[in-house]
């Protein structure tokens, strides 16, 4: 039987978010995801997309990645990034990671933290939510993927309200998180009138909203050894654009 993957959007852009911020990229956006977070921004992935092949994948990445195939450099670039939606929902991803992985591509794996991550080919980066309040799932978490976390992966707490931060804090001293992967505390950029899907969950009542620059100081006050990120492509694109 062929192998097939249901993809939503394969498109060449720059990564906007991780410890790999502003380098060239190939995003593989995955169909369907098993959570409904307060703060998605493509919730158009849920349902959207289109079956391929895994050999129809693996050309199309090719193609968007020939123009630097003689590009020098200490990272082999463009990497590749699989997102959605929630990739882990189709096995066949882990077949797609892998055969990327032995083209010699960097591959990310954006995933949410509520599906098993040991499966995942081990020269994967990881980059795992950690569910915070104010998404609405956080029950969802699988605790049992922080032992599976290698120094290669990453740790995302994305953080809209003040009790969101409060808890993430918690969090890493309870697991000593800044000890297995870098961590990354990733500022909830605002929905657009477009993106708001009625699907998703709402933010539990008497959360407080925090700012990107309250943030931003918060965490220079309480000296976190965490990297503070805000979604870099929705600086440089519309919020709502597609394909960046």
């Amino acid at each position: 039987m062929t192998e097939t993957l249901v993809v939503n959007e394969i498109y060449l852009s720059l990564q906007g978010e991780s410890t790999f911020a502003g380098l060239p990229c190939i995003f593989v956006r995955m169909t369907a995801c098993n959570l409904r977070c307060s703060y998605c921004d493509t919730a158009y992935a849920f349902t959207e997309g289109r079956k391929m092949t895994l050999s129809d994948v693996l050309d199309e990445i090719r193609r968007l990645a020939r123009p630097y195939a003689e590009t020098p450099g200490p990272v082999h670039l463009p990497l590749v990034e699989l997102t959605g939606g929630e990739p882990l929902l189709q096995r066949n991803s882990l077949r797609l990671m892998k055969s990327l992985c032995d083209e010699s591509f960097v591959v990310l794996l954006e995933t949410s933290g509520a599906q098993d991550i040991s499966p995942v080919d081990g020269r994967v980066r990881r980059i795992m939510d950690l569910k915070c309040p104010s998404s609405g799932e956080v029950e969802r978490n699988l605790w049992s993927n922080l032992k599976h976390l290698q120094q290669t992966d990453e740790i995302k707490f994305v953080i809209g309200t003040a009790e969101d931060y409060t808890w993430a804090k918690q969090v890493i001293v309870k697991h000593g998180l800044t000890s297995i992967c870098p961590v990354l505390f990733s500022w909830v950029a605002p929905l657009v009138p477009q993106q708001q899907d009625k699907s998703l969950k709402k933010v539990p009542e008497g959360q407080t909203p925090i700012s990107r620059k309250d943030l931003a100081e918060r965490i220079v006050a309480d000296a976190l050894p965490v990297r503070f990120q805000v979604q870099m492509h929705k600086e440089i694109w519309a919020p709502e654009a597609r394909g960046v």
